[in-house]
């Protein structure tokens, strides 16, 4: 059975989210994969996510998929149990998620039993589209890195809008009216846990309707 945690930051991923999909932590053999952040002028949360992981005791290995092929993905993901892919600028990482062949070793991967997790933009490249990325006030669009077709990995039905804020309420209000998917939205402190065809929130709160 399939499983995916797609949340709206890392502290809940690291804190209480990966314990949703283990039993035993200590079994997992993981990949906490970076590439977001190189969009991203300020990197520093990566390395305070290493340092919690590091503290929670998980064993994982840090990868960058930028200029990679799907045969290095297969080599250096073919001990892996979780794919865990760390927020940053979403544009940016699903132009090396496309340059690269992530997406379909990703699904080779999952289909034999691995776990994605997703945090932010970890969690946008999991739904069929990054649109919700475009859901901004005038002047807070984020660099697109030359992307125009937003189509991300379509592992789940839905869109995922993290970082729930009330005083977007109205323009997400409006754009998801336009949006042929279901979406969920997010605050920090929460996630979708995916088990086969069900999903459920998971998390802090009530589940956010707009």
């Amino acid at each position: 059975m399939r499983k995916l945690l797609l949340s709206s930051n890392s502290d809940f991923v690291i804190e209480k989210g990966l314990r949703l999909l283990f039993d035993d932590i200590s079994k997992i053999k993981m990949a906490y994969i970076i590439t977001a952040g190189n969009g991203s002028q300020n990197r520093g949360y990566i390395e305070r996510y290493k340092e919690m992981l590091d503290k929670e005791g998980y064993n994982f290995d840090v990868l960058d998929i930028e200029g990679k092929t799907e045969n290095d993905l297969r080599e250096l993901l073919k001990d892996k149990n979780a794919i865990y892919v760390e927020g940053g600028n979403t544009f940016y990482l699903l132009k090396a998620v496309r340059e690269s062949g992530f997406d379909k070793v990703l699904a080779e991967m999952i289909d034999e039993g691995a776990v994605y997790i997703g945090s932010s933009a970890g969690s946008y490249i999991a739904c069929p589209t990054i649109e919700m990325s475009t859901w901004k006030k005038p002047g807070e669009e984020k660099d697109r890195f030359g992307v125009t077709d937003l189509t991300a990995m379509n592992l789940v039905p839905f869109l995922v809008k993290a970082h729930y804020d009330p005083d977007y309420r109205e323009l997400l209000k409006e754009r998801i009216s336009q949006s042929r998917y279901e979406t969920k939205v997010l605050k920090d402190g929460q996630a979708i846990l995916v088990e086969g065809d069900n999903y459920k929130l998971v998390g802090d709160g009530e589940e956010i309707k707009i």
